[in-house]
């Protein structure tokens, strides 16, 4: 049977990359730890067309992520954090390059830090190209393979606390800040940090800064003819009072930015991608036209200055780039791909809760399926080959763990086929995933207020006949979805006799525009009597026991479990995880605080109409929650900062309820996807005990710490 520890057993495949002449995959594996306080991740390269066995790269004793196939395929570069600058006169004292920056570095360990290597692919040791001041995030070769674009940090000195030794006398050691959206949930403060672009020499590692400013530019693509570099930035005024994020141009060899995407008020645009002539931008976006669940469609531009863009998958009310819940890895974007004669672009969007990939053409913007089946098909990249175009990609299901995939697509215009499925190219659990006993998720509909609500119920074993007790897990955004894909603390509830039950309430991605923006000024009631519609059925079917329930959920779905229990006694216990229980405090302070956050999800802000925050709050309510509550959160979340944990637990425990409060520290809003191994066990059993307390052994009072 699944248990919380088999976490440290997974090895997920985090990335992929296909080769230019599409016969090869690198990807990033990820796995636990010697110690299980950490993570490790290693590059390994597989056959395409799944002729052979993986290939390990690099040994991974720290992290090589982010790989990058050179435009000939010969090179593969890669950030990584393995550092090889240590004190000076020691065995590995000089850098293997630019002796430069080891002037500049001596007597520093830069060990930690991740900057870019590269390895040759016909054998050799992998070699550190970068010594940037800054970790670097992000890279992308030039189309001659000459040179790379890299996104790394610009450090502004005035604002950041200078570093003293322990002897020195005390000076000012003040965080300045003017700008809201100064944290950022799982790094920190960076206020005094802002990611720039960096041209760099392939060969000797020379390093020349491209742009520069306060703002952050990032996800750059190289036109084809690499001259120059379209990123993503936030280039205007009041950046931090907007979630505005246009497309701009720089040439790589100087010269001002300019902004492509334009528009008044606020927009988002991302994922940048140039034709194969050069002639057009491909982007994802929208304009907000429904607010904070406004949805992501297809773009394109000229690669001029304001450009109004044309939306070319409006039609569609597809959600390109949206957010599917797993507690095996976090959330990734997945990018766009033009066909190589630039007629079609290809992306990935959620429908029916399976993650399919699907492409639009430019001329007549039809929109067709390219792959079918209850699966996700995440983190694709994309070659064209002479036949269509060959993806690679991270593929699982409900009930198999995530694989590394190929899939074969025809080209543009050739009688449609039926739609294409993943090859699977490696087995990274092996027979250790056969001998666990996995549950399959039976998916189920019902309607509340004349819309259609998807869910998934797996179902405990049951005992003398009777059907087993339930937990309902409710997702997090609101604006995310569950789907077909694993979800390891469901694995382990219903092995400890529990059934589970998770559905997509209003408000969640992939059901269209009007589903995604029906929450708007409804956080609680409206999705509540989705959930428990849902609930009921299964009761009224005869799959779980009615008089023993239980409910949790994480940030939102940590706001929905907090509001549910003050709105009914039907639960008998319930765990509110990462969670908003103050409107008015998270929208003030969390890491996306600001003028829009509680405009676009609320229509006004809380100092505009403070009454509505109360109202909705699932703290005004606290003196009617009876149902045994754990309440747990991470230390170090800045999206939901812990206070709100604090306050509920604060109320419950004046009232003398059965209630707990579980502190995790060390951990951000990420806990479940990508905190340490050994908290994320901790989190999984400790969630199962409570619910194993109350619900399979019917106890009262707290149980045992």
């Amino acid at each position: 049977m699944p248990s919380a520890d088999d976490l440290y057993a997974l090895r997920v495949p985090v990335d992929v990359r296909i080769s230019p002449d599409t016969e090869s995959i690198v990807y990033c594996l990820k796995e636990s730890s010697v110690g299980r306080d950490d993570y490790r991740q290693s590059l390994w390269l597989v056959p395409a067309d799944g002729s052979g066995e993986p290939r390990q790269l690099t040994l991974g004793r720290r992290k090589d992520t982010s790989p990058r196939f050179s435009p000939d395929g010969r090179t593969l570069a890669f950030i990584s954090d393995r550092g090889a600058v240590l004190e000076a006169g020691g065995a590995l004292d000089r850098p293997p390059l630019r002796p430069d920056a080891w002037e500049r570095d001596k007597a520093t360990d830069r060990s930690g830090q991740n900057q870019v290597w590269l390895l040759p692919l016909d054998g050799g040791e992998a070699r550190q190209l970068t010594y940037l001041p800054e970790d670097v995030s992000d890279l992308a070769w030039s189309p001659d393979g000459r040179r790379l674009c890299l996104v790394s940090a610009a450090t502004d000195p005035e604002r950041k606390p200078p570093r003293r030794r322990p002897e020195d006398p005390p000076e000012r050691d003040a965080r300045i800040i003017d700008r809201l959206q100064y944290m950022l949930n799982g790094t920190g403060f960076i206020h005094d940090k802002a990611p720039n672009l960096w041209l760099v020499n392939a060969q000797d590692g020379a390093a020349t800064r491209l742009t520069s400013g306060d703002n952050r530019d990032e996800q750059p693509a190289w036109s084809p003819d690499g001259k120059r570099i379209c990123f993503v930035s936030d280039r205007h005024a009041d950046r931090d009072l907007t979630w505005r994020t246009d497309i701009y141009l720089v040439d790589v060899d100087g010269g001002d930015v300019t902004r492509v995407s334009n528009g008044r008020g606020d927009r988002v645009f991302f994922l940048p991608a140039w034709s194969p002539d050069g002639r057009w931008i491909a982007a994802a976006g929208h304009r907000f036209p429904a607010a904070a669940g406004s949805r992501n469609d297809v773009w394109r531009f000229r690669p001029r200055a304001d450009q109004a863009g044309e939306n070319l998958s409006a039609e569609s009310d597809l959600m390109v780039a949206a957010a599917l819940n797993s507690d095996l890895f976090g959330f990734a974007d997945p990018r766009l791909f033009w066909d190589g004669e630039g007629r079609s672009i290809t992306f990935a969007a959620p429908i029916d809760g399976s993650y399919e990939l699907w492409r639009v053409t430019v001329d007549d913007r039809r929109v067709e399926r390219l792959t079918d089946g209850r699966h996700a098909v995440t983190r694709p990249d994309a070659a064209n080959t002479r036949h269509g175009m060959r993806i690679a990609a991270v593929t699982y299901s409900g009930h198999e763990p995530p694989e590394v995939a190929a899939i074969d697509l025809p080209a543009l215009g050739t009688r449609r086929p039926v739609p294409a499925g993943p090859r699977r190219l490696t087995d990274l659990m092996g027979e250790a995933w056969r001998e666990v006993r996995i549950v399959r998720p039976v998916e189920r509909w019902h309607e509340v207020d004349g819309r259609r609500i998807q869910g998934w119920f797996l179902e405990a074993p049951r005992v003398g006949g009777a059907p087993a007790p339930l937990v309902v897990e409710i997702h997090g955004g609101p604006a995310t979805l569950y789907g077909w894909s694993l979800i390891w603390e469901w694995q382990c509830l219903v092995a400890q006799g529990m059934s589970v039950y998770g559905c997509n309430p209003r408000g969640s991605q992939g059901y269209g525009q009007d589903f995604c923006n029906a929450n708007h000024r409804d956080w609680g009631d409206g999705p509540m009597r989705d959930v428990m519609t849902g609930v009921d059925s299964l009761i009224a079917d005869g799959l779980v026991d009615g008089d023993r329930l239980g409910v949790t959920g994480g940030s939102y779905g940590g706001y929905l479990t907090s509001w549910m229990v003050g709105h009914t006694d039907r639960f008998k216990a319930a765990v509110t995880c990462r969670s908003v229980n103050d409107l008015t405090s998270e929208m003030l302070s969390g890491d996306i605080a600001g003028p829009l956050f509680g405009r676009y999800e609320y229509g006004k802000n809380p100092w505009e109409e403070p009454e509505i925050y109360r109202l909705h709050s699932p703290l005004t309510y606290a003196q009617q929650i009876h149902t045994p509550l754990l309440i747990q959160h991470a230390e170090n979340d800045l999206r939901c900062p812990i206070t709100q944990a604090e306050q509920l637990f604060t109320v419950l425990r004046s009232l003398k309820r059965t209630v707990r409060l579980m502190r995790v520290p060390h951990e951000s809003h990420e806990l479940t996807r990508s905190g340490a191994p050994f908290r994320r066990v901790e989190n999984i059993e400790r969630i199962s005990d409570w619910f194993r307390h109350f619900l399979v052994e019917g106890r009262r009072g707290l149980p045992r710490a």
